[in-house]
């Protein structure tokens, strides 16, 4: 290879560095951002030229045109190269010269890329989790409203469906004038919001073919249609974990360990994993707890039941998130549905093992 490249890249420009692999040279290049700028700053390299890129938030038109170009895009672990360069000072010219030093050594700590398809798919998935938080938002705003003077919805499971509605509006008219103004536009938001997300769902029905992948982690407790396409399409292809533990710890499930000496302690989950797999996991724990009742002989309902009496119910959500993490490897990995280990046996096809359809988010 006769040159190794580096990208280190802004919101609007990226610093471009050429480190010739036979006399040692560099030379740096700054490059505003415009589409087809590094298409035509890479024309003439050589096939197959090695182009590290950080992950950062704009790295898919770049890694594109790169491709484009000819060249090999490398993902690079931002946390991981930073940690490896070992500079005390930052830079630009710093950074980019030390992931080409990295690529140079043969030690740049790169990530899987997927496929512009698989992106553009992940786009339905991940707009779906962000509507649904606004929704949340809302539904939280609301209620605090009616708890600021003194009410509440009572006798409805769902304060926010089709017949506690009725109720709303009768609270809503009880409310000063400007708070029941403010509150009705929040409801009219919750409804708008609630439209656009059953649109989603239904373009992904249409648009996403179930596969076998999603067939199998629909298998799993807790996961539907919705949830099996999130977890699917965020890990892509499943061998590129190593082992259960591997993925359980890219899925955010897993604590970060400080054993010194005979003390072992626990902290916080680490901040560098996939969030949407870890959205996905933890909804499917959740949707085991509230269907806790209707199978409570199975592995993941004693795993939760045991754990919320001895550390509460955020601990035993986090522990089912990680078995279910840790299952789907092995469902993927060994082409076959979940088998329950307390059970024994596999469930019936079609079947989540939530006591709901399988369609169910």
């Amino acid at each position: 290879m006769k040159e190794h490249i580096a990208f280190d890249s802004h919101k609007s420009y990226t610093l471009v560095e050429h480190w010739d692999t036979a006399t040692g040279r560099t030379r740096q290049v700054r490059l505003q951002h415009q589409r087809g700028v590094f298409v035509q700053h890479l024309r003439g390299i050589e096939p197959d030229t090695p182009v590290a890129v950080e992950a950062t938030g704009n790295w898919y038109w770049i890694i594109g045109e790169i491709e484009q170009a000819g060249g090999r895009p490398q993902l690079v672990h931002p946390r991981k190269a930073k940690l490896m360069m070992g500079l005390i000072n930052k830079t630009d010219k710093l950074d980019v010269h030390g992931l080409n030093r990295l690529q140079q050594n043969q030690t740049l700590p790169t990530v899987w890329i997927p496929s512009a398809q698989l992106r553009d798919q992940r786009e339905l998935t991940r707009g779906r989790l962000a509507l649904t938080g606004q929704r949340t938002q809302l539904k939280n705003r609301l209620q605090a409203i009616l708890a600021k003077h003194g009410r509440r919805i009572e006798g409805w499971s769902d304060p926010f469906g089709k017949s506690a509605r009725r109720q709303w509006e009768s609270l809503l008219a009880e409310l000063p004038e400007q708070t029941r103004w403010i509150a009705c536009q929040f409801l009219a938001q919750l409804d708008f919001i609630n439209g656009q997300i059953k649109e989603q769902e239904t373009r992904l029905r249409k648009l996403l073919e179930v596969t076998p992948m999603m067939r199998r982690l629909q298998s799993l407790p807790g996961v539907g249609l919705i949830l099996a396409a999130t977890i699917a399409l965020e890990i892509g292809d499943i061998t590129r974990f190593a082992s259960a533990e591997r993925l359980a710890s890219y899925a955010g499930t897993t604590p970060r360990v400080h054993a010194s000496g005979d003390k072992v302690r626990y902290g916080r989950l680490r901040p560098d994993v996939n969030r949407y797999l870890k959205w996905a996991y933890v909804e499917a724990a959740n949707t085991v707890a509230l269907n806790l009742q209707r199978q409570p002989d199975r592995h993941v309902s004693r795993r939760y039941r045991q754990l919320k009496e001895r550390k509460g119910h955020p601990k035993a959500i986090g522990a089912v998130a990680r078995h279910l993490a840790e299952a789907s490897f092995h469902v993927l990995s060994k082409d076959e549905d979940y088998c329950d280990p307390a059970l024994g046996q596999k469930p019936a096809p079609g079947s989540n093992q939530s006591g709901v359809s399988a369609t169910a988010a």
